[in-house]
């Protein structure tokens, strides 16, 4: 079975979330938990341990960690990502966010709703970094993309 069954989000050292981006976690953590396509490629001849998976994602010296154990908690992957690829669009991600959820206050629904598309847009290109930076790692369609994006997003909160 590929995909994740848990996820374990290592928020510790941040500080406390706003509301939305509180949110925000939680709807990306429900979606990702309810449908995902999460699997890990052969490396190098070695065996792939099966899944499903329990995912714990952290930041650890300025680096993005995947920790991947199988359900009964053995190793099944680590890798860790420069950060370096992520920030403008986890920074353009946070701006457009902070202005949809002003809008969403004042503005009328035209306009809320293209805020939402550019919102739509920046998250999707948020996705296709960490689709590119997972290659060869792990596999992961579209949607798990865009919410493991959303995951990311939050442990940036604060640095």
């Amino acid at each position: 079975m590929s995909k994740i069954t848990h996820i374990d989000l290592d928020d510790r050292n941040l500080p406390p979330p706003t509301p939305e981006i509180d949110q925000e976690r939680k709807v990306a953590m429900f979606d990702l938990l309810e449908d995902n396509s999460f699997s890990l490629p052969e490396r190098e001849g070695r065996e792939v341990p099966p899944g499903p998976y329990k995912l714990g994602l952290s930041i650890k010296e300025r680096r993005l960690v995947f920790d991947i154990k199988q359900e009964d908690d053995s190793p099944a992957g680590e890798f860790h990502l420069s950060l370096g690829p992520f920030r403008q669009v986890v920074k353009d991600y946070f701006q457009i966010c902070e202005s949809y959820f002003d809008a969403v206050k004042t503005l009328p629904p035209s306009q809320i709703e293209t805020i939402d598309m550019a919102r739509r847009g920046i998250h999707n290109e948020g996705a296709r970094v960490l689709q590119e930076r997972l290659e060869g790692k792990a596999d992961v369609d579209n949607d798990t993309a865009r919410r493991l994006f959303t995951l990311i997003c939050v442990l940036h909160f604060g640095i």
